[in-house]
């Protein structure tokens, strides 16, 4: 299996990009790990939000095929713990999954047609992050589930 990471906008602080490229880096030693970044639309000030929503949606139903398990971190998903998301990913691995997807959505969200796409939403926090933070938090929390699976002592929860 493999994980995708989708990633709506950029990440701009060099401490954000650094703590991501770490946890980035640890999470390969357990499984193949791509993170993509859909672009921020460059000229939307004006446009109302639908249209901006609709754009990015095309975006990431662009970057994610038919047989994809398709996981979007919406503050709407179910809330899990560490060791449930463990769980959720070993499950996942034991299935005919190829490529697990994660997705995070822009400033408003997402499109009905991605929410339509989705197989689950997953929320990582009742409180609200900026789409840089989430990406960083999110990554600790997969190479926090994989040490999880792997019996490791990072976790001591």
């Amino acid at each position: 299996m493999k994980i995708t990471l989708l990633f709506t906008g950029k990440t701009k602080p060099g401490y954000i990009d650094q703590g991501i490229s770490d946890y980035s880096s640890r999470i390969n030693h357990y499984i193949s790990l791509e993170i993509i970044d859909i672009q921020d639309i460059k000229k939307a000030k004006g446009w109302p939000q639908e249209k901006v929503m609709e754009f990015e949606g095309e975006k990431i139903l662009g970057r994610i095929r038919p047989e994809d398990y398709v996981i979007l971190l919406d503050e709407r998903g179910k809330q899990i713990n560490s060791l449930e998301l463990a769980g959720l990913l070993e499950d996942k691995m034991l299935q005919p999954v190829k490529n697990l997807v994660f997705v995070t959505g822009g400033a408003f969200g997402f499109a009905r047609t991605v929410y339509d796409r989705a197989n689950m939403l997953l929320s990582v926090s009742k409180m609200t992050f900026s789409h840089q933070v989430i990406r960083f938090l999110f990554l600790e929390q997969l190479y926090r589930a994989f040490t999880i699976i792997k019996g490791q002592p990072y976790h001591h929860g």
